[in-house]
């Protein structure tokens, strides 16, 4: 269901007023994910991640608890809900304090911060050193997902730098683990950014494969809409 943009749906089965930190925790993850990729549902998000931090108990459930909180400053600082860099700066920071160095939940935690330096902090050489602690750990826990988001982003920068083999390497090992799980809703970001490594006609071909996605998933992610020149999303009231 959360490879198709089903959050609210995902997060219904996961027994609302639970107290299961686990249960808790993966409920908090899926409606901030929808903050990120739709720019909605903002309140239902922070009442499920203070549900997660409250049923915290342990070092590593209270640092998986700060990385989610962290997630969702981010999220509404780069989709300009409201500027709160500070707070996943700060929330990012204390899950690193709580987190021991091989807990499962450093893999993510690395990719946050460096969607933060990169995105709020406009700072690419943090971003990718992030971004590669993240993927390693992605790759020796197997988490195939988190893999495919640091091919991604470490292709981004690499675009960026205007090295188009790197680039067009990470974005087709991203595209092909998404594709692979049947992660719809992560497909069009990286048709998109592939195309910007082609040339046409095979750059337009990109494009409109995302484009018909894009409006398959109803807009979503927001963010991609003016790269596929679709009119920009607002970004609700906070």
């Amino acid at each position: 269901m959360r490879s198709r943009g089903c959050w609210t749906e995902a997060a219904a089965l996961l027994t609302p007023g639970t107290e299961d930190p686990a249960i808790t925790l993966e409920r908090a993850g899926l409606l901030v994910e929808r903050c990120l990729f739709t720019g909605e549902g903002w309140a239902d998000a922070e009442e499920a991640l203070r549900a997660a931090e409250a049923a915290a108990g342990s070092d590593e459930e209270r640092g998986a608890a700060a990385c989610e909180r962290g997630r969702l400053a981010y999220a509404a600082t780069r989709l300009g809900v409201r500027d709160r860099a500070d707070e996943a700066r700060s929330a990012l920071g204390r899950a690193a304090a709580l987190l021991a160095p091989g807990s499962a939940g450093r893999p993510l935690l690395d990719f946050q911060r460096g969607l933060v330096a990169e995105y709020i902090g406009e700072a690419p050489q943090a971003a990718r050193a992030a971004y590669s602690r993240a993927h390693q750990g992605a790759q020796e826990r197997g988490d195939v997902l988190l893999l495919s988001a640091t091919w991604y982003h470490q292709a981004r920068l690499s675009l960026l730098e205007g090295a188009l083999t790197d680039a067009r390497h990470g974005f087709s090992e991203a595209l092909r683990i998404r594709v692979e799980l049947g992660h719809l809703i992560g497909t069009p970001a990286v048709l998109a950014a592939l195309a910007d490594c082609e040339p046409e006609p095979e750059a337009g071909r990109l494009r409109a494969e995302a484009a018909r996605i894009f409006r398959l998933l109803g807009g979503v992610p927001v963010w991609l809409a003016p790269a596929l020149a679709f009119p920009a999303h607002p970004g609700p009231a906070a």
